[in-house]
């Protein structure tokens, strides 16, 4: 590797950047729009592709063009593959701070290449930013991406990034002032250029991994969840309740269930609109979850009609957390003012199937609504 030639290095480093930025550019097309980031990890590389074609061309162009703006743009680059993963993880962009250190550092670099050249001043200025950027991205990756073998790809890849920029900006201090950046001599510049590339490379490889994995949980998400309420859906509570129920027959425990209906809900319909009957149903879920407990289950069983699983509880626990949730919606200011009613049924040791115990829940159902409605009744 230490006999490669510097700007063979670097070229190549600029095609494959290139080539995850249409990558990326394509994922960004065809991922759904909730899947944020992926803008600015697409244009990041191509960014940085401009950057090694410029290095590439030391000797050849300006100055000018060779060493600031192909810095800026190395810079500018690695900032955009930040500000993509903040959106990414639902953060806004820190763009006027970043944009601001930059701009200042900027004014030192370009006086140190075209008024007073001097290489090293040169490397401990890039070095040092691209290091203390990596490190924080490196943070914010591992920090918030989920505990995944993408994350840990891209946090590595960031951190070997930093590790490399921090020994540069160290080695800074010991380069002359004459330009040595293609000096095939030096083993250190062949491995600082290949393990920079490499590193870039390798984030944006995990970058995408990233966004496969998201795609791939929200994708799950709505398989098993409502997408009006957040609710799961009824494929997905009743795989709920058969496990459930399974669990309980091994370790001769049991679970209740909860049967809400809203009351008149046609009625809210017909009057207010079917607008107002979705947000109805939107604020009944938030109100009922708030209502239960981390191992609960909460799902839309049809329509109006939704079930609560709710794991080592007896009957009168189950009343109670029932007339919780009734309370809750009854006192609601919500508009258009609605009320629920609630059958409750416990799980029996001779259960063979949830539709069993589901069944006591709806008859227990209908005995509230037969009752007046909004009110809670319980399985015999």
């Amino acid at each position: 590797m230490f006999h490669l030639d510097v700007r063979s290095v670097i070229l190549v480093a600029g095609v494959l950047s290139l080539l995850m930025a249409m990558v990326l550019f394509f994922l960004r097309r065809s991922f759904p729009p909730g899947i944020r980031g992926l803008g600015e990890w697409s244009a990041a590389p191509a960014v940085i592709f401009v950057a090694t074609l410029l290095f590439g061309a030391r000797g050849a162009i300006p100055d000018l063009l060779s060493v600031v703006l192909a810095n800026l743009l190395l810079l500018g680059g690695t900032v955009l593959l930040y500000f993509g993963s903040q959106r990414f993880f639902g953060m806004r962009p820190s763009i006027l701070p970043w944009s601001a250190l930059i701009l200042v550092a900027l004014l030192p670099f370009a006086w140190f290449a075209l008024v007073q050249p001097h290489y090293g001043v040169r490397v401990a200025i890039v070095g040092g930013l691209m290091s203390l950027l990596a490190l924080i991205h490196a943070r914010l990756v591992l920090v918030h991406g989920q505990r995944a073998f993408a994350s840990y790809v891209t946090g590595g890849a960031l951190l070997l990034l930093a590790l490399s920029q921090a020994m540069r900006f160290l080695s800074a201090f010991y380069l002359a002032a004459d330009d040595r950046i293609f000096d095939n001599t030096l083993p250190s510049q062949t491995a600082y250029v290949a393990v920079n590339a490499f590193a870039i490379l390798l984030t944006t490889i995990g970058m995408v991994l990233m966004a496969t994995d998201k795609l791939r949980a929200e994708l799950e998400h709505l398989a098993s969840h409502d997408p009006l309420t957040g609710a799961l859906s009824r494929r997905a509570l009743i795989d709920a309740c058969e496990q459930e129920l399974e669990r309980c027959r091994r370790k001769q425990r049991l679970f209740s269930l909860l049967m809400l209906d809203l009351d008149h809900f046609k009625s809210i319909n017909d009057a207010h609109g079917h607008l107002a009957g979705d947000r109805v149903l939107v604020d009944f879920v938030i109100r009922a979850q708030s209502m239960l407990r981390r191992p609960d289950r909460f799902g839309r069983f049809g329509g109006e009609e939704f079930v609560a699983l709710l794991p080592e509880t007896t009957s009168d626990e189950a009343l109670i957390v029932a007339e919780r949730i009734r309370a809750e919606v009854a006192g609601a200011m919500a508009q258009p003012v609605y009320t629920v009613s609630i059958g409750v049924a416990s799980s029996h040791a001779d259960d063979v199937t949830v539709d069993t115990v589901l069944g006591r829940a709806d008859d227990a159902l209908y005995q509230a609504k037969a009752a007046g409605r909004n009110c809670v009744r319980v399985a015999a």
